[in-house]
């Protein structure tokens, strides 16, 4: 029997909800908007999409998307179709074009968006997933419990690579676990990629030889593929132990190709998410879309934070969290390993905790830690002792009264 993929959607239509389902259906394999003489039914059995399922949930009176053909009123759905992987086989650029290609702008859909996503066994064989993940992100920062402390150079731009390497200095020394590049910093003129590499990693590499731990810093080498290979090499050359790209300006190929070359972790930003997901009626949930980016090789996914800056609710970045822990198949787990930022400080770290059940993540504060008002080394003291607090099961106003740093960062995280 052939392997399916299944893809599940929140569909909302003022058509006929059976037949909007099935012009998606016919749009997204073997059919188009008029009947053809070639769209044999042995054609459509072998190769066409199947509606699997469709469960009514509910009419309103006002579409969610605008629309040129208006309805007395508009049925939301679940949705879920399926495809025989003999369409396009293994291929996570085809699989994007076919689950998330034209089926929103079609004019029956008012709605649209991707809940859930099945593959099977066969990408695992064609993708071989994170090189390193959480256990291989641990053993490069020699970290072997707790989460990673980490924070982002800021600002974000601006910095020289001399001024990179001072501010990086003070978190190597203060203890920081990992660091990572602003998306916005790459290889500009002010900042070139490979003076800024030289820089810090100097420092790193002196503090790693009078500790015996190495701080992972993740460089974003963001660029085409020749320049993402050639960064790489450079930041491999220096000593550093990670490297960072931005999935939506880089792409499912890029990113498969940089893995392919990549001998570090790959550090994953999920820069301009926000434009695929906040419409609750349009786009992607978190889950389905951090699959395909993990099979492609991505070792740290980004989920957001706890009382975050953004729009994004608490429970949703638990559950981004949740979904990048999660095995992809019972014997391919690729797991990788979530990165929580975004406004965060020690406060968030019991929360974050107990709703993960764990502390396999990434915990980056940026002003959290550089705004301490006893300096860096303190911020980064603080939020280890929030940590510990949290996963001893312990107040954090009671830690606090045994170490200074947390208890000057408790008035100023608040």
């Amino acid at each position: 029997m052939s392997e399916r993929i299944h893809a599940t959607y929140w569909l909302e239509t003022g058509d006929d909800p059976r037949r909007a389902a099935d012009t998606i259906a016919g749009e997204q394999s073997s059919g188009t908007f008029v009947a053809l003489p070639m769209e044999t039914p042995e054609l459509k059995d072998r190769s066409g999409a199947r509606v699997e399922r469709l469960e009514l949930l509910e009419r309103v009176r006002e579409p969610s998307l605008p629309t040129p053909v208006r309805a007395p009123h508009y049925t939301r759905c679940l949705l879920e179709l399926s495809w025989p992987i003999e369409n396009f086989g293994a291929s996570l650029p085809m699989l994007m074009a076919t689950v998330a290609g034209n089926l929103f702008e079609l004019r029956a859909v008012t709605g649209l968006r991707i809940l859930d996503l099945r593959l099977p066994p066969a990408f695992a064989d064609a993708y071989p997933g994170p090189a390193f993940g959480v256990a291989g992100t641990r053993r490069l920062a020699g970290v072997p419990r707790g989460p990673l402390v980490g924070t982002i150079v800021k600002p974000s731009v601006g910095l020289s690579p001399e001024q990179t390497a001072e501010q990086v200095k003070a978190l190597v020394e203060g203890g920081i676990d990992f660091i990572k590049d602003d998306e916005l910093q790459a290889d500009g003129p002010h900042c070139p990629f490979e003076e800024r590499v030289k820089r810090v990693m100097a420092v790193v590499n002196d503090a790693a030889e009078r500790t015996g731990r190495k701080a992972m810093v993740a460089f974003n080498l963001t660029g085409d593929l020749d320049q993402m290979r050639r960064r790489h090499d450079i930041v491999l050359a220096a000593g550093g132990t990670c490297v960072m790209a931005c999935l939506n300006s880089v792409g499912l190929v890029g990113l498969h190709e940089l893995r392919r070359h990549s001998q570090l972790p790959i550090h994953a930003h999920r820069a301009g998410w926000g434009s695929l997901t906040r419409s609750p009626a349009l786009g992607w949930d978190y889950a389905p879309w951090q699959k395909l980016w993990r099979l492609a090789g991505a070792d740290h996914m980004h989920v957001n934070g706890l009382a975050n800056k953004f729009s994004e609710p608490d429970d949703s970045v638990i559950a981004a969290a949740r979904a990048v822990l999660a095995p992809l198949w019972a014997d391919a787990a690729m797991t990788a390993m979530p990165v929580f930022s975004s406004g965060q400080t020690g406060l968030q770290a019991a929360d974050t905790h107990a709703a993960l059940g764990c502390a396999d993540l990434i915990h980056a504060a940026g002003g959290g830690i550089f705004g301490h008002p006893q300096g860096v080394a303190a911020g980064v003291e603080a939020m280890r002792e929030a940590w510990e607090a949290a996963m001893n099961g312990e107040a954090l106003e009671a830690r606090a009264g045994r170490n200074e740093a947390l208890r000057a960062a408790l008035g100023f995280w608040k």
